[in-house]
């Protein structure tokens, strides 16, 4: 099997200090360019930050903080997880993109989703009936500036373009991945404008998602593509023990999975579900190295993927927990799942 590359993902949770005070919006932001080059430090491929607009978080502009973090790193590629591109304008995406991959010398990517939060909407004046159709118009018109030429586009979500040229160029493009969270329609669209495909697997097992797999395969094939890598992002924590991550992790789960729940209907999170999601059927990768390792092999082993993405950033667990983790991540999780991989 042809070997993996892992990455890392951060959605810019406020964290908790140790003495137990809530960190600040410009502190969390420091501590996630911090993170990013101890994550290229232990050699790792990707790491990327969410945008949100909302308390939990503190990035609303991923590519400052990706910016920041080229500035100070050397190999590892940067990007986003993911750019709400249906509330953005893809022109300026574009643009912001050609400039960041410019200032790392072509480690950049984007990931392009429609958001599983909605605060972007009303706060850049979106109506979220035009939900669907923002993001199929915006992602045409995104696809059509990725081969920087001169563009001629018409569609109903923001003015037409007539032979528009968009700068700076890049030397080789930007790597682009559609963020999918488990429609078919995603899956097929993804395929039709020929991005990589990003399942986002936060809840449930890995083997579900195989259909999906299989249909982007399908999908590829029966618009003319060539072959286009499979990416997956799932949530986890690693520390030396297994008791040991558990207990850091539980906590900072608790709270962020009550506090959106509140919003969204969701019964309260319990050690129960926990413990199903922490297991061989649940999508939270957390436990001592040897137990993520395994269970990451065997996830790329079952869909085939080219890219496995920790979303290691979990609620409120505390930056130096969140270095532990990215260090036992770059230097023993991953020689550990290369080798397994290669052992079939």
């Amino acid at each position: 099997m042809h070997e993996v590359a892992l990455g890392l993902d951060t959605f810019g949770d406020i964290t908790i200090r140790p003495d137990g005070t809530r960190s600040t919006d410009a502190q969390t932001i420091r501590d996630i360019v911090d993170e990013a080059v101890r994550a290229d430090e232990v050699g790792l491929s990707f790491f990327g930050v969410g945008e949100h607009h909302r308390h939990e978080f503190a990035v609303s502009s991923p590519e400052l903080v990706l910016a920041a973090a080229a500035a100070r790193t050397e190999k590892i590629h940067l990007g986003t997880a993911v750019t709400v591109l249906s509330s953005d304008d893809p022109v300026r995406v574009y643009e912001r993109f050609a400039t960041l991959d410019a200032i790392s010398d072509g480690r950049a990517e984007v990931i392009l989703g429609r958001g599983s939060f909605i605060e972007s909407f009303p706060l850049f004046g979106y109506d979220l009936a035009d939900y669907e159709v923002l993001f199929e118009e915006k992602l045409d018109l995104f696809s059509r500036l990725r081969d920087e030429k001169p563009v001629t586009w018409q569609g109903t979500t923001r003015a037409a373009l007539e032979n528009a040229d968009v700068y700076p160029k890049t030397a080789n493009g930007i790597t682009a991945w559609v963020g999918v969270g488990g429609s078919p329609e995603s899956v097929v669209r993804t395929a039709r404008y020929g991005y990589g495909l990003m399942l986002a697997i936060i809840g449930g097992s890995a083997e579900r998602f195989r259909p999906y797999v299989d249909l982007y395969h399908r999908s590829l094939d029966s618009f003319g593509r060539d072959r286009l890598p499979i990416g997956i992002h799932s949530p986890g924590h690693i520390a030396d023990t297994d008791a040991q991550a558990w207990e850091e992790l539980y906590p900072a789960m608790e709270a962020n999975r009550n506090a959106i729940g509140a919003e969204r209907g969701w019964p309260p999170y319990s050690r129960l579900q926990f413990q199903h999601d922490i297991g061989p059927e649940g999508a939270l990768y957390a436990g001592s190295p040897e137990t993520v390792a395994r269970k990451i092999a065997a996830t790329v082993k079952t869909l085939g993927a080219d890219r496995f993405d920790l979303k290691y950033a979990n609620g409120t667990l505390d930056h130096g927990k969140l270095l532990h983790s990215i260090e036992l991540y770059g230097e023993v999780v991953a020689p550990m799942v290369h080798d397994l991989l290669a052992r079939g």
